[in-house]
C-alpha cells in the first residue's frame, strides 16, 4: 500500500470512531433490546416453504409495492396521500435521510441522551449535528429545544418515540409544539412502537414534514435488517431518488411478507414482553441500591446507586449476563440498560443483579 493512501480519504475520518457491538458468544444476551422468542417449529416450516420459491436467480423485486401495502394495511395511516419507502434496516433511512439534507450550512437536531446514530451519521456526512440535554426525568426540554429550532433552522429533527436508551415516552404537547416550530424535516422514530401506549402514525397526514421510521428488528425480526418511512408522497417521492437500486434482497422481502402475513404471532410476542417488562421493572424496583425508569420500549433504563456502575456490569459480565453499560454516555451516569429477555432470561438477570449489588 503506498505510504500516503490514507491521505486520499476524508480527514474528517480520523476523528470518527467505528459502531462497535460487544462479543456476545456464551452469555444471556440482553444487551441489544431483540426479542427473544423464535418462531415455533410449525411456522418455521410454513416459511421454510414459502422461501423454497424464491427466483434467487433473479434480482429482487427494485420497490415491492405489495409489501409496503402490506405495511400500510397493518400499520397505517390509511390514507392514499401517504407512501413507504423501504430500507435495509432503519440505520439506512436515517443515512438517507441525513443524505438528502447535506449543503453546506444545514444542521440535524435532536436530544441527549438518544439513539447514538443520528450524531454518528451526520457526522459520517459532514453534516452538523446539534443535541438538547432532556431534563433530569429524561423529558423534552422544551424552551432549549426551541431555542435550537430558532438558532439553528434544521433541516432535519430526530425524534424517537419511545426514547433509545431512557425507554420513555415524552409529552406529545411537546413533540407537537416542536412539530409545529420546525421548518425542516421532523422524524419520529417509532422502533419500539409494538410496546408503546402512543404513536403518531395517524399525525402523517395533517403534517407534511412529518415522517414516521420504523424497524421490522423489535418485533422479532432483527436479522432481516428491515425499516421503513413513511410519510407525504411529495416527501417520499424526493428521497426515494437517494435509495439504491435493490436495497432490499428478495429474502428479506418474501420473510417480511410473511410476517406480515402472521403478524399475529408477533403481536402475541409483543404482548408477553411487555407484561414481563412491568414483572422485571418490579423486581428491579425492590432492590435498594437500584432506580428504575418508567419504560414503554421492549428494556429498561436503571441506575445503581452507592456503587461503581463498572464493578456491576462486570460482575454481570462474569456471571454471563450481557447487558449494555451506558454510564459513559451524557446524562447517564451510574446507569446500565437491560433488555427484556424471555422469563428464564429475566430471572437469571435479576438474580445475577442481587448478587453483583451485594
Amino acid at each position: 500500500m503506498a505510504d500516503n493512501i490514507l491521505t486520499r480519504l476524508r480527514p474528517e475520518l480520523a476523528s470518527l470512531n467505528a459502531y462497535k457491538v460487544a462479543p456476545s458468544d456464551g452469555y444471556i444476551k440482553l444487551d441489544a433490546m431483540e426479542n427473544p422468542y423464535q418462531w415455533s417449529e410449525q411456522l418455521n416450516q410454513q416459511w421454510l416453504k414459502y422461501l423454497s420459491h424464491a427466483a434467487i436467480n433473479r434480482y429482487p423485486d427494485p420497490d415491492p409495492e405489495s409489501l409496503k401495502l402490506s405495511l400500510q394495511q397493518q400499520f397505517g395511516p390509511q390514507d392514499e396521500d401517504i407512501q413507504f419507502l423501504l430500507g435495509n434496516g432503519s440505520d439506512e433511512l436515517i443515512q438517507l435521510l441525513v443524505l438528502a439534507i447535506a449543503r453546506p450550512g444545514a444542521s440535524v437536531l435532536t436530544v441527549s441522551p438518544s439513539f447514538s446514530m443520528y450524531q454518528m451519521i451526520s457526522e459520517m456526512l459532514g453534516v452538523s449535528c446539534q443535541s438538547v440535554a432532556l431534563d433530569n426525568q429524561y423529558q423534552i426540554d422544551l424552551e432549549a429545544m426551541l431555542t435550537a429550532i430558532e438558532t439553528h433552522d434544521p433541516s432535519l429533527i430526530f425524534l424517537a418515540y419511545p426514547n433509545n436508551p431512557t425507554g420513555n415516552l415524552w409529552s406529545r404537547a411537546d413533540i407537537e409544539t416542536i412539530i409545529q416550530a420546525s421548518q425542516g424535516i421532523v422524524v419520529i422514530d417509532e422502533a419500539y412502537g409494538p410496546f408503546a401506549s402512543d404513536s403518531f402514525v395517524d399525525d402523517l397526514s395533517h403534517h407534511a414534514h412529518v415522517l414516521l421510521l420504523r424497524t421490522a428488528s423489535k418485533l422479532g425480526l432483527a436479522g432481516l435488517r428491515f425499516g421503513w418511512l413513511a410519510g407525504h408522497v411529495s416527501l417520499i417521492s424526493e428521497l426515494n431518488k437517494l435509495r439504491l437500486p435493490y436495497n432490499i434482497n428478495l429474502l428479506t422481502q418474501l420473510t417480511m411478507q410473511f410476517a406480515l402475513d402472521h403478524y399475529s404471532v408477533l403481536a402475541e410476542q409483543a404482548a408477553t414482553l411487555c407484561q414481563d417488562r412491568a414483572r422485571l421493572t418490579d423486581a428491579l424496583a425492590a432492590m435498594s441500591e437500584v432506580e428504575v425508569y418508567p419504560s414503554e420500549a421492549n428494556f429498561l433504563l436503571f441506575k445503581v446507586n452507592n456503587m461503581n456502575v463498572d464493578d456491576v456490569f462486570n460482575k454481570l459480565l462474569a456471571a454471563n449476563i450481557l447487558i449494555k453499560n451506558v454510564s459513559k454516555q451524557a446524562g447517564l451516569a451510574g446507569c446500565l440498560r437491560v433488555t427484556v429477555g424471555s422469563k428464564d432470561e429475566n430471572q437469571a438477570f435479576v438474580s445475577a443483579l442481587a448478587e453483583a449489588l451485594t
